[in-house]
C-alpha cells in the first residue's frame, strides 16, 4: 500500500464525521490517510471512517492553516457586493465525499444579491445537497455563508437549504461529470 497521502495527527483536532455530520475528535497520533484537499478543508479516511477537518486545523496534519478572514470596516460596505465574486466564492466550497465543487455540483439553487439600506448587500443563497439525509448540510451551508461573507460588498447573508426540486445528477455541469467519468 502507498503512504502517499498518510498523515499521522500532531495534536488533537475537531473533525466532521462523514456523512452523518457528527462532531468527532481525532487523537494526537493517529494516523489517517488524506483523500480529498480542496477548498482548503480536508477530507481523511481513518479507521475506515471518513472526517472532514476544517482549514483552519490543517497544521493538526502538518499542512499550512487556513487564516480566518479579516473582519469587514464600513469601508468594505461602500459598493454592492459583486455577483462573480459570489459565484467564484461558492466555487471554493466542496462536497468532501465528491471531487467537484458545490456550484458545479448542481447544489446552489440561486443566489440573490439585495441592497441595504445601511451600505452593502444582504446575499441570500438557496442550495440542496446530493441526499436530503446527510448531516453536513449545516457544515456546507456555514462554508458558503463564512466565504462569501469575507468579500467586500457583503454585510449579510442567509443560506438556506432546500430540497425542492430533489437534487439529481441532470443538474451537474458538463465539466463535473466529466471530472467524475459521468460522460
Amino acid at each position: 500500500m502507498s503512504t502517499e497521502g498518510i498523515v499521522t495527527l500532531t495534536r488533537d483536532c475537531q473533525a466532521t464525521l462523514i456523512p452523518s455530520g457528527e462532531t468527532v475528535t481525532l487523537k494526537k497520533g493517529e494516523e489517517a490517510r488524506i483523500t480529498q484537499a480542496l477548498g482548503g478543508n480536508y477530507t481523511l479516511l481513518l479507521s475506515g471512517n471518513l472526517v472532514r477537518i476544517e482549514g483552519k486545523d490543517a497544521d493538526a496534519i502538518g499542512k499550512e492553516p487556513v487564516t480566518e478572514a479579516e473582519s469587514p470596516t464600513e469601508d468594505d460596505y461602500s459598493e454592492p457586493a459583486d455577483e462573480k465574486e459570489i459565484w467564484d466564492a461558492m466555487k471554493t466550497c466542496y462536497d468532501p465525499e465528491i471531487p467537484v465543487n458545490i456550484v458545479d455540483l448542481g447544489l446552489i439553487y440561486s443566489c440573490k444579491i439585495t441592497p441595504m439600506e445601511e451600505g452593502g448587500s444582504h446575499i441570500g443563497v438557496k442550495m440542496t445537497l446530493t441526499a436530503p439525509g446527510c448531516g453536513l448540510g449545516p457544515v456546507l451551508a456555514d462554508e458558503v455563508t463564512m466565504k462569501i461573507r469575507a468579500l467586500r460588498g457583503v454585510r449579510d447573508v442567509g443560506v438556506d437549504l432546500v430540497w425542492d426540486p430533489p437534487w439529481s445528477q441532470e443538474m451537474m455541469a458538463e465539466a463535473a461529470k466529466l471530472h467524475l467519468g459521468m460522460m
